[in-house]
């Protein structure tokens, strides 16, 4: 075995880390091979919680985990990372506006870009999944400037397993048979889920996602709103957040960053945008990636963007604009 990586989750008393730090720690994400040192972070009032998340996950006799630290200091818990995983914010509630979730957490994350650039590796990849995640990874960035711009990422997974599970269910197959669906833009009801480049394996041969499906009215309108609004939906049922399939897709996502996107398949990540497709340089956008064994990532090219696409990837670089001159402002203030 290698030596243990250095993995940090914030929020870790809440709903979302109980389903991700167990996933983690089986081998579910870095392999089964690979030991652990847990590092758990939330704030002072919710200690209690996270000292019973961490009687539990000693009682899973975990042969991975080599270590669970649970803190409530930014000093201790982003020392020497490897891996960060932000999850840790102020949750939205039925019938909030995400911008009303902004204003009290971008300060979360200017803080914990400030941690990252003082403790942590250099080399640590980061994954925002605190909302709104997009905006809050660009603020991160922005405060850790020792730390390259291409270690921080979003999280838009959840978006495309959305997005896929409504395809495999439209058509009649399995999610696996479902690929390359693109999410563009911000993770928020603005966001694009683009199905132009998306196949579906039908009887043991692929089909582009519109021929599988035929039917053009629902893909352009119901199939968009669905995954555009899935997560407010899950909140009225629930009367709580997306927990359980936000840990999924966390795993999913850097699974794929830590061994790479299989040959012939993209993935969503929420990005720093270097320029293309016209989208602004510095914003964190979602784009589709392929992600090399090395684990650097590089933006699909050359995909065609109709006068739909267009219309539809501008208004959510257009919410995103707006997101990242409110969260500046209230940083600097």
């Amino acid at each position: 075995m290698s030596e243990p990586l250095r993995v940090l989750v914030t929020g870790a008393a809440g709903q979302i880390a109980y389903s991700l730090v167990i996933a983690i720690a089986r081998g579910e994400v870095f392999g089964t091979n690979q030991p652990l040192d847990l590092l758990l972070l939330d704030i002072k009032p919710m200690e209690g919680v996270l000292n019973g998340v961490v009687m539990e996950l000693q009682d899973c006799a975990l042969p991975l985990l080599n270590s669970v630290t649970p803190t409530c200091d930014e000093s201790v818990a982003f020392k020497d990372i490897d891996v960060a995983c932000l999850v840790g914010s102020m949750p939205r509630g039925e019938g909030m506006e995400r911008k009303d979730l902004l204003a009290a957490n971008v300060k979360i994350f200017k803080t914990q870009g400030n941690s990252l650039h003082q403790y942590a590796k250099k080399t640590v990849k980061v994954v925002v999944v605190g909302n709104p995640a997009n905006t809050n990874a660009m603020i991160c960035s922005k405060y850790a400037p020792s730390i390259p711009k291409e270690n921080f990422s979003c999280l838009t997974r959840l978006d495309q397993n959305r997005a896929q599970s409504q395809i495999a269910s439209r058509v009649g197959v399995k999610v696996a048979d479902v690929r390359n669906v693109i999410i563009w833009g911000n993770h928020s009801s603005t966001q694009f889920p683009d199905i132009s480049q998306a196949q579906v394996k039908v009887q043991d041969k692929l089909k582009d996602v519109r021929s599988a499906v035929q039917d053009d009215s629902w893909l352009n309108n119901e199939f968009i709103s669905t995954v555009q609004k899935r997560g407010a939906a899950v909140i009225a049922a629930r009367k709580l957040s997306s927990a359980m399939s936000a840990a999924k897709a966390t795993c999913d996502h850097l699974r794929d960053w830590w061994f790479g996107t299989e040959s012939g398949t993209f993935t969503p990540m929420g990005v720093i945008s270097d320029g293309s497709y016209g989208i602004e340089a510095g914003l964190v956008y979602s784009f589709p990636v392929e992600i090399a064994a090395d684990r650097t990532y590089k933006i699909v090219q050359g995909i065609n963007i109709d006068n739909f696409a267009r219309e539809k990837m501008d208004a959510t670089k257009n919410e995103l604009i707006e997101e990242r001159d409110l969260a500046i402002s209230v940083c600097e203030d």
